[in-house]
């Protein structure tokens, strides 16, 4: 594997974000965070709302400027509004797309300058449900699917400058869930993946050698209720 340098990592003061940061550390890299609440353990952190993309673009930069460059991104920031379209809220509902689409769009975008001088790679997580939908999910399926799109085009259009990855990745026994109502969490027996387990295949996305991409990856548990 490559040296990972400096990560720029989304949401990654909790769940896939924070098990990123350490899979990061764990192959010498350097994990850097953008996110609302500070991280654990000392890591280097930007506070901010992704739902804003002008200040999501900042905080790259700043990040970037204080890093002395990026190698990688992982944008794997992501909330949800569940329920019938008729039920959520315009406001939570175009939150979820803000955050989880247009804040992927805005990190990346901001981050461009510094990866194509370093070479460097991306990973976007999608979900399970950016390919397959399920109902009272219109703004989480709409968020990832987008997701998805955009990062296939991503692909296209930086081959050979800046790798991408599109990370599939199912349920994960994560915080993700507090918030929801109790018909919308997942029961204790759910057959759910470990974050960890798909922080691991994120640095090896990062690893790569220039020559070599992995392009999309669905990383699940072997019991997915939602793959294929």
């Amino acid at each position: 594997m490559r040296s990972l340098g400096n990560v720029l990592i989304t949401g990654g003061a909790s769940g896939l974000g924070a098990a990123t940061v350490e899979a990061v550390r764990a192959e010498g890299g350097a994990p850097w965070v953008l996110d609302r609440a500070r991280p654990a353990g000392g890591v280097e952190f930007v506070q901010v709302d992704l739902a804003d993309s002008a200040a999501a673009e900042e905080a790259v930069r700043e990040v970037a400027e204080r890093a002395g460059g990026l190698d990688g991104v992982v944008t794997a920031a992501g909330i949800d509004a569940c329920g019938p379209l008729g039920e959520v809220s315009a406001k939570d509902w175009e939150r979820v797309v803000h955050v989880n689409l247009l804040g992927t769009v805005a990190v990346v975008r901001a981050a461009l300058p510094y990866l194509d001088q370093s070479h460097g790679r991306i990973v976007t997580v999608s979900s399970t449900l950016g390919i397959k939908a399920v109902s009272d999910a219109t703004a989480y399926c709409a968020s990832k699917f987008g997701v998805v799109g955009f990062t296939r085009a991503l692909a296209a259009e930086l081959a050979g400058r800046v790798g991408v990855t599109l990370l599939v990745p199912g349920g994960m026994w994560t915080r993700f869930f507090d918030d929801r109502t109790e018909q919308y969490r997942p029961p204790a027996d759910a057959k759910l993946n470990r974050p960890e387990h798909v922080a691991g295949t994120i640095a090896f996305a990062l690893g790569q050698p220039p020559d070599a991409e992995v392009r999309e990856l669905v990383v699940c548990a072997s019991e997915e209720g939602s793959w294929p």
